[in-house]
């Protein structure tokens, strides 16, 4: 009965801690986990000591136990019909339980993805509760002092820790939750101290009755102060220490091309192609597929996650649910819903920030988020009918007025690289004599507007307009007469003028189509492309910039082309044999070919795959190794004893540890003879006389004092090895597997504490008063 209490106090001492990752997790699926790997690991304890298992026994079934039931507990999204393992809860229980606690410390909170961190609560729940009840089962019966109840209750109090060290700074419940946990753990004790014949006998009423009444006062004492001091004296949630707050977010860098170097194939391919419809958009509003921040002297591009700590570069796995930056707070609240047609890339159209995305499980667990940009990123492609829907807060923007005297924001973006001088020589002479950013900004976007023409290259624009935003398209740009250009240009040109200027800006590709007053669906085409420019104000946030020019009537030029003069024909010198070799470096070609090699990478599948099937095989097969290895040695060891009788000796030792490991009971304090004669009547199969006469040559030569010789010694190993291959020949195949994960010296060693708890307990019991004297507790 006692047994039964000390399981359900470990119980609800670990739900209690489990509770506390309840702001962690954005599903209570995660509680669900928890309480299941409770279960799961308490009933491989309990099964364990009931069928009086060894402990490599009960911990293996306990493993077995947490990946068949895992599935089901953890991760029934992916299991099989909901319940049955699949590969991907396989690999997900062995991954989560190894990598999932970094996850969850640097994910957003509350965390939903990856699908495996749920495997955090399960494991944690297993674990704890298979230790602690395994030790209040085999360890603290008769001997369950205040220092060994202690001890078993550390389990449940380092889950208790782990739930504030993973939580949130907004705690759940946490005076409750430790004033509950403090007053079951104290009761508990209490009770554990006090031995049951004590309390039984009458004699020794009085006692049990002042043990009660102090532990009442201690419990009410407990909760009047732990509760009333943890609402005065506890820290405000930003002093409370967690370690989401004290580790810094791996930076994941997605290696992409530049979608502002193919600005030109949406406006000549797909200018008439439908990509995608939108439905939700507001006359005027624009929808985002990427934000770009860093420039080389070729293009502009999304920053490495090394290079920035605000910028576009740094991509994070999120959940559903987003939380936005404080200067969008006050943004319009905006839901889109997207269908896709034409359209195929990995920049998820969008806009604003977003708060929450409405795609499904497995494209979420793809989707990686830049909140400092707002733009998303799905791994595996936005392609040909794919729906998806969003609601995000679209920042109002600000009047000049209320940017007059706001400066720049304080930002760490990544380097531009090779400027042409041109840029800053335009970017002074542009800005004029204005004093505040938003003036100098306001000038510059009017020059460019103003001064310049839009031509996207095409056969029906008025003049050509060379494609690219490299250093020398710029210079370009800047040195005609006059400018002509697309979105492209313009807005790449604006946003150096404006970081030679030290002023944070960034340039932004997506698509502005006509979007009627009333509303509703607009089919996206790739004539809508644009591209803006985006300059950050202190307090304020991101402001937006539109350089590009609206006149495409390009005037054309009134000086006439100079007259060609003939020139005498001169005779040409032959071609140099080598000419074609130095047109075309055959080592150059090969260098290239070389470079387009890109080394072999397993499919995702194949690694999937992998892992489903090593982990269970390591699981079954790291244990029967290590308990094999064991055997040889023990064996080794007794076949290379100093003197013959002990070789002899370690055979008939041998033999027996592993009928026991068989399974067969081996009678203890007999003789070999005696010993032999049971074990005949037990194995039908070696009841011919085979083991008493192996048992009197056992005898003779220990106690005979000859010299043994080795062939005498060689030829008893021989017969006793043979009639433990009958015996295993004779047992069923279930306890021949068995046999190979037991060890009898573990089983030996547990069953001697058992033998002396228990007698330990009898003498207690026998003679209460002298354990009272003991303990300085006289009646």
């Amino acid at each position: 009965m006692r047994s039964w209490a000390d399981i359900a106090v470990i119980a609800a001492l670990s739900i209690i801690g489990m509770v506390g990752l309840t702001t962690s997790f954005a599903e209570p699926l995660y509680l669900v986990a928890g309480i299941g790997g409770i279960v799961v690991g308490t009933g491989a304890a309990l099964l364990g000591h009931l069928l009086r298992w060894p402990v490599v026994t009960t911990v293996l079934a306990a493993i077995v136990a947490y990946f068949l039931l895992g599935s089901a507990l953890a991760m029934p999204n992916e299991a099989i019909a909901f319940v049955l393992p699949s590969l991907q809860t396989l690999s997900g229980l062995a991954v989560g339980a190894v990598f999932g606690w970094a996850d969850l410390v640097t994910l957003r909170a509350p965390v939903e993805l990856p699908y495996y961190v749920t495997a955090v609560p399960y494991v944690s729940g297993w674990l704890v509760s298979l230790v602690s009840v395994t030790l209040a089962l085999r360890w603290l019966p008769g001997r369950g002092g205040a220092l060994r109840a202690a001890v078993v209750l550390a389990g449940p109090l380092v889950l208790y820790v782990v739930g504030v060290l993973l939580g949130t700074e907004q705690p759940y419940l946490a005076g409750v939750r430790g004033v509950a946990f403090a007053a079951i753990a104290l009761i508990w004790m209490s009770r554990r101290r006090r031995d049951s014949a004590r309390v039984a006998s009458a004699a020794n009423e009085a006692v049990r009755r002042r043990r009660v009444v102090g532990t009442a006062v201690v419990v009410g004492a407990a909760v009047l102060l732990g509760g009333g001091g943890g609402y005065l004296l506890a820290p405000p949630a930003d002093a409370r220490y967690v370690l989401r707050d004290e580790i810094q977010p791996p930076l994941e860098s997605l290696d992409y091309p530049s979608p502002l170097a193919g600005f030109r194939i949406y406006t000549k391919d797909l200018d008439q192609t439908d990509l995608f419809t939108v439905d939700g958009l507001s006359e005027g509003q624009r929808v985002r597929i990427a934000t770009m921040d860093s420039y080389n002297g070729v293009i502009w591009d999304v920053a490495g996650a090394e290079e920035s700590s605000d910028g576009s570069g740094e991509f994070s796995l999120v959940g559903r649910s987003v939380p936005v930056p404080a200067t969008a707070e006050d943004g319009v609240p905006t839901h889109l819903d997207v269908t896709v047609s034409w359209y195929d890339d990995v920049w998820l159209p969008d806009i604003g920030y977003t708060t929450d995305f409405g795609l499904d499980r497995r494209a979420l667990a793809d989707l990686r988020y830049n909140d400092s940009t707002g733009t998303a990123v799905l791994t595996t492609g936005v392609t040909d009918g794919r729906s998806y829907s969003l609601d995000a807060l679209v920042p109002q923007p600000p009047s000049d007025a209320d940017l007059a005297d706001v400066p720049v924001a304080s930002l760490q973006l990544a380097p531009v690289e090779n400027v042409p001088d041109i840029v800053t020589a335009k970017a002074l002479e542009f800005s004029g004599a204005a004093t505040t950013p938003i003036d100098k900004l306001r000038n510059i976007e009017t020059a460019l507007k103003t001064g310049g023409y839009l031509s996207h290259g095409t056969a029906s624009d008025s003049a050509p307009s060379r494609a690219g935003h490299g250093a020398d398209r710029i210079t370009e740009l800047l040195t005609l007469d006059p400018m002509v250009g697309d979105q492209e240009q313009y807005a790449s040109a604006f946003a150096l003028m404006a970081r030679s200027l030290d002023y944070p800006a960034r340039v932004v590709m997506g698509f502005a189509p006509d979007v009627p007053a009333e509303g509703g669906p607009v089919t996206v085409t790739g004539d809508d492309v644009t591209a803006w420019v985006e300059v950050a104000f202190d307090g304020i946030g991101w402001v937006s910039f539109d350089p590009t020019p609206d006149d495409t009537d390009v005037p054309q030029s009134q000086v006439p082309k100079p007259q060609t003069e003939p020139q005498p024909q001169v005779r040409q010198p032959p071609r140099a044999e080598n000419e074609q070799e130095d047109l075309v470096n055959p080592t150059d070609v090969e260098d290239d070919d070389k470079d387009d090699e890109s080394p072999f990478v397993l499919p995702a599948w194949v690694i999937a795959v992998g892992l489903s099937v090593l982990i269970p095989l390591a699981i079954i097969l790291i244990p029967l190794l290590i308990v094999t290895l064991a055997k040889r040695r023990r064996e080794r060891r007794r076949r290379a004893a100093a003197t013959g009788d002990g070789r002899v000796a370690g055979a008939w030792d041998e033999m027996l540890d592993r009928y026991a490991e068989l399974g067969y009971p081996i009678p203890e304090k007999l003789t070999r003879p005696l010993t032999a004669v049971k074990l005949e009547a037990e194995i039908s199969a070696v009841g011919d006389g085979t083991l008493v006469a192996l048992a009197h040559r056992a005898d003779a030569a220990v106690f005979s004092g000859r010299e043994i010789s080795d062939a005498v010694a060689d030829e008893v190993w021989t017969e006793a090895m043979a009639a433990a291959a009958v015996a295993e020949a004779a047992t069923t195949r279930l306890r021949r597997i068995r046999s190979r994960y037991t060890l009898r010296s573990i089983g030996d060693r547990y069953r001697r504490l058992l033998r002396r708890a228990e007698r330990d307990t009898a003498r207690r019991g026998s003679d209460p008063d002298r354990t009272d004297a003991r303990r300085g507790d006289r009646p």
